[in-house]
């Protein structure tokens, strides 16, 4: 394969016709065998069980932008107005801290947990613009929220790399893909750099994932595209994807060699709507590797 081949997988399929305005944050459960993610302005919460075909839907009382498994059942989340907790079996919700509840102008966006079962999330302007406004918080077991970086425009694509010493994040506005200098044990994350920065004909750089051997699979929103990067930046494969706004990806499946990629609808012109039926789906491939399993939050 050359550097940059631009690849149409032969396997690749719809895995769930979700119809969503914007799918993202997809995190698959190895306990459930199921893959979770949201519809962020549709304001869902969503659960499909490949091996049954099941689909449940939990609809939340607001934006909803990413969420994370818990350790004790259910699901940490990040909403308009900060952390709160899903449960999965009554549909309630219960808020945890606002640590923005001064800044009517952000919301939250993207958030994973890390390995040492605290969930991390940012925010982003709400306008959409490059302002650097946004912020990453890490919360803990305990239910506090810590800053840990500011000056982002618009937070995506939390994930680490296998030996956890280092932490990717998008920020997306600006289309660059940073890395981290992260400390497992403090839970810092330090020395930010530019990894990548996309051009302007490869879209937005929008969420991401670490597989086992520790390439960054990056979705590019408004790019048709998902990109794989080695750990030193440099562009490995590009998998060509059906919809223009490609949001975000996860490994999955039994054995986690399965690709799920969201998509969105929301802000496509009529004609392009049209000429995009697949758009707000979930689509799944095999590229070939295998992926980490993701972690539940210890609170």
């Amino acid at each position: 394969m050359s550097l940059t081949e631009s690849l149409d997988p032969q396997n690749l399929r719809v895995a769930v016709r979700a119809g969503n305005l914007i799918g993202e944050s997809p995190v698959w459960s190895v306990r459930e065998q199921a893959l979770y993610w949201v519809d962020v302005e549709g304001r869902l919460v969503q659960r499909f069980v490949p091996g049954t075909g099941a689909l449940h839907r939990w609809t939340m009382p607001e934006v909803t932008s990413c969420i994370g498994l818990r350790r004790g059942g259910g699901l940490v989340a990040a909403t308009r107005t900060g952390f709160v907790f899903l449960d999965t079996g009554t549909g309630s919700v219960a808020p945890i801290v606002h640590p923005e509840s001064d800044i009517p102008g952000n919301r939250f966006n993207d958030g994973k947990v890390d390995r040492r079962g605290r969930f991390w999330a940012g925010t982003k302007n709400i306008a959409n613009t490059t302002d650097p406004t946004g912020s990453v918080y890490r919360l803990d077991a305990d239910r506090t929220a810590h800053r840990i970086d500011d000056g982002i425009s618009c937070t995506n694509g939390i994930a680490w790399s296998p030996d956890d010493r280092v932490m990717y994040l998008c920020d997306t506005w600006i289309r660059r893909i940073y890395r981290y200098a992260f400390d497992p044990d403090a839970g810092v994350a330090s020395r930010r750099a530019v990894f990548v920065e996309l051009t302007s004909d490869a879209g937005y750089p929008d969420g991401l994932t670490v597989d086992a051997e520790g390439y960054i699979w990056s979705a590019h929103y408004n790019g048709w595209r998902i990109s794989r990067y080695a750990p030193d930046g440099r562009l490995d494969r590009v998998v060509r994807i059906p919809v223009q706004h490609v949001t975000s990806l996860i490994f999955g499946g039994a054995d986690l060699r399965t690709l799920f990629v969201t998509s969105a609808s929301a802000r496509l012109s009529p004609e392009a709507r049209a000429g995009q039926p697949e758009a707000g789906h979930i689509f799944a491939f095999e590229p070939g590797v295998t992926g980490l399993p993701e972690p539940e939050f210890l609170g």
